[in-house]
């Protein structure tokens, strides 16, 4: 059984979160939340998510797994204003999804998730030193800047000086800015400088509110990890974006 009502925005956010790496996905579901977890076709970007039961209005599940068509259930969403309630319920027989918004009926054909690309593992035992809190817009003034000049992005840390640099250089412009403590959240210090491709951190960055705190891991050519909160914090959102490994 699953038989859920959630504010469209919070229901927005959640798939705006994946959507922006894969085209379908694997649902877990209990009665804790719901979990999803997908990696791109590439192996480059992976998602994690969970969503509290608190994110929901109302949530009645048994424990259960779907798969579905990110794409279209986005359009169905997107059809939904912000503090709009969205029903959702599975038919376990047909295998559908009914969804309800505001006197719109759609059904929804799921997907068989044996035909959904694998699940991918999320590596806990990176050795990432630094971490630097951040705010979602000045991930966004970085990327955006970034784009101007190239199709790649360095992140790293001064750690002599306590401060992160963003810098991207082009055929004839470059880019590079820095923020120390007094413009970044928090900042622990430590070896970090890796190259990453801009077109995966600019999907990324579209999922990322621009008014939350984003905290992200760093490692000398790792890969990095950015975590924040949905859903009023009853949510949480993990990407890792794999480094472009440099040649000497």
């Amino acid at each position: 059984m699953f038989n859920a009502i959630v504010r469209a925005d919070t229901l927005q956010a959640t798939l705006d979160s994946v959507g922006v790496l894969v085209d379908e996905c694997k649902i877990h579901f209990d009665d804790a939340g719901l979990e999803i977890r997908a990696v791109d076709p590439a192996n480059v970007g992976m998602v994690d998510l969970t969503l509290d039961t608190d994110a929901f209005e109302s949530f009645e599940v048994d424990e259960g797994l779907i798969g579905v068509d990110l794409v279209r259930l986005q359009d169905i969403a997107g059809m939904a204003s912000g503090d709009q309630l969205v029903h959702l319920e599975l038919d376990e027989e047909t295998r559908k999804l009914h969804i309800s918004i505001d006197g719109l009926e759609y059904t929804l054909g799921l997907l068989d998730p044996e035909s959904i690309r694998e699940e991918p593992d999320l590596p806990e035992d990176l050795d990432l030193p630094a971490n630097i809190v951040i705010e979602g817009r000045d991930i966004d003034r970085a990327v955006k800047a970034a784009d101007m000049v190239s199709d790649h992005i360095e992140l790293g840390l001064d750690d002599s000086e306590d401060v992160f640099y963003v810098a991207a250089e082009g055929d004839t412009d470059d880019v590079h800015l820095e923020l120390d403590n007094d413009d970044l959240i928090d900042l622990v210090s430590g070896p970090a400088s890796s190259l990453f491709s801009l077109e995966y951190l600019k999907n990324m960055n579209k999922a990322i509110p621009k008014d939350t705190e984003v905290t992200m891991e760093l490692g000398e050519e790792f890969p990095v990890k950015l975590h924040f909160d949905i859903a009023e914090g009853e949510g949480a959102v993990t990407y890792m974006l794999a480094p472009r490994i440099q040649s000497n």
